[in-house]
Order: C-alpha cells, then sequence, then structure tokens
C-alpha cells in the first residue's frame, strides 16, 4: 500500500548547524571515531565497535575476502557477499579470519623438488619474491628452507636447477614459535636484519610469515580492526532461505557478526529468519 506524505521535503543546504563554545579539548585527536556495531544496553558496552562508522555492502562486486581485509585494515567491517555457495563464503570469512596483524599465511610455497622456473613462475604469479619451501608444498607443510632474491642468479643457473640445491636450508634460517607477539616478531626481524620471519608451530610446520615491510603498514594503520586473537574483524551475509544451513558454516569459519541481507524486511522469510 502507498503512502502519501503532506509535509514538505528538506535538502540539507537548508540547515545551519549553530556554533557553540569550543574548548582547547575540542581538537581533532580528540575525536573518536569509534561507532557500536551491536545492540547494547545503557551502561554496557557493545560487543563488536568499529573504529570508523564505515562498511562495505554485502555485494559481488563489492565485499569479498580481499576487501574486508583493507577495509579491516583502515578500522572498518567489510560483510561478505552471501550470494555464493555456503562453502565459498565460508572460505572468504576463513581467508580473512587467518590473517592476523602483521602475520601473514604465505601464498608462495613450493617443495624443495621443484625448480629454479617453478619459482620464477611462481613469483611472476604472485608478485612475491620470498618462497617458503615446505615438505609438500603447502603454506602449512614442514619447513625445510627460504628462497630469496638473493639465493639465485637467473644468467649463471639452468632453469631445472632444484630448489634443494640453492635454497636457504633452515640451519640457516632464524624463525619463531607459534606462541611470539607481533612486538617480539618485529624485535627479532629488527635485531638479526631480517626481511622475513617464519613462525612454526611445535611440530615446525609453517603457519605465518611476519614481513620487515609489513611493521610499517601495521605502523600506518593504528587503527586496524582486530578481535581478541589479532585478527582481522569480518562480517558476513545471510539471505532468508538457507540460513539454517549458512549460519553455522559461517560461524565456524570465524564471522564475526552476521547480515541479514534481503530486499524485502517486512516478510515471513524475514520473520522465520529473526
Amino acid at each position: 500500500m502507498a503512502f502519501y506524505f503532506d509535509t514538505p521535503s528538506h535538502t540539507f543546504s537548508e540547515y545551519l548547524l549553530v556554533p557553540g563554545f569550543s574548548s582547547t579539548d575540542c581538537i581533532p585527536a580528540n575525536v573518536s571515531l569509534k561507532t557500536p556495531v551491536t545492540k547494547f544496553k545503557k551502561g554496557e558496552e557493545a560487543d563488536i565497535y568499529m573504529n570508523i562508522p564505515l562498511t562495505s555492502a554485502i555485494m559481488q562486486s563489492v565485499s569479498d575476502d580481499k576487501m574486508a581485509i583493507a577495509l579491516a585494515k583502515e578500522g572498518g567491517i567489510s560483510f561478505i557477499y552471501g550470494s555464493q555457495t555456503i562453502e565459498n563464503e565460508a572460505a572468504m570469512v576463513a581467508r580473512v579470519k587467518s590473517h592476523k596483524a602483521g602475520f601473514v599465511v604465505s601464498d608462495s610455497n613450493i617443495k624443495p623438488d621443484n625448480t629454479l622456473k617453478d619459482i620464477l613462475d611462481l613469483k611472476e604469479k604472485t608478485g612475491h619474491s620470498t618462497v617458503a619451501v615446505t615438505e609438500d608444498g603447502t603454506s602449512t607443510g614442514k619447513l625445510l628452507g627460504i628462497v630469496a632474491s638473493r639465493d639465485y642468479r637467473i644468467s649463471r643457473m639452468d632453469l631445472d636447477t632444484k630448489v634443494s640445491e640453492f635454497m636457504t636450508p633452515m640451519s640457516s634460517i632464524v624463525y619463531a614459535n607459534k606462541d611470539v607477539t607481533l612486538k617480539e616478531a618485529n624485535n627479532i626481524i629488527w635485531d638479526h636484519k631480517l626481511n622475513s620471519l617464519p613462525v612454526l608451530d611445535d611440530n615446525g610446520n609453517l603457519m605465518y610469515m611476519v614481513f620487515r615491510k609489513d611493521y610499517s603498514s601495521h605502523k600506518e594503520n593504528p587503527l586496524e580492526l582486530l578481535d581478541s586473537s589479532k585478527r582481522y574483524v569480518v562480517g558476513a551475509g545471510i539471505n532468508t532461505r538457507d540460513f539454517a544451513e549458512r549460519v553455522p558454516a559461517l560461524v565456524e569459519a570465524g564471522a564475526d557478526v552476521l547480515c541479514i541481507d534481503s530486499s524485502e524486511g517486512f516478510s515471513e522469510w524475514q520473520k522465520n529468519n529473526t
């Protein structure tokens, strides 16, 4: 049913904020844009806050895992779009939650029996020059060595040379254990003049890489939005149809907050969802 509003409309230009008294405390440095995301009772704190009042739309062309990481670095929350399979959305959420501030899950990994050509192909694909050499070639395999651009010379080496022949072996690598803090990791990097520091679990499996260049990035983003485990905060969109299966999968993947993405809120589907 349509409604007719007989009151006049207004534009922003018709309003003027009346100036008030400004004390010496009224400076930009004292302004907080911290914004609650969830409901809370008077006198209590919200469970989730944003450090800046900015979210990204639950749209396929806007909010994926890359946007979520970028926005969390600035202090906002991105809501991963739900117009995809449950498995794919949960995987995006998991990729965001796998990022700890300053701790990076390696996306450049290779086996020791791969070749220099494989290293060059991987570098071209990822744009990264530091490659982790693991037993199974995955980001969580047993770390055997590291390959950096200083470890090989294309003009003087055969492209079929095995990675194991020119990688820096574990015996020469400085690494940290799984309980290391970001501050401790950066201190190790600076004390040993490293460009990267692998973080390993108790079994020697690779967990994260900490890079010298990311230290500056961390300092440049003091408002980055993190959970209690120093992972980026991320939201996820759910619909009013398959929510019974989607919600548990997203929560298990680590989603911090869920948002109902519906074109019509006044519906029985929305009621059942809520």
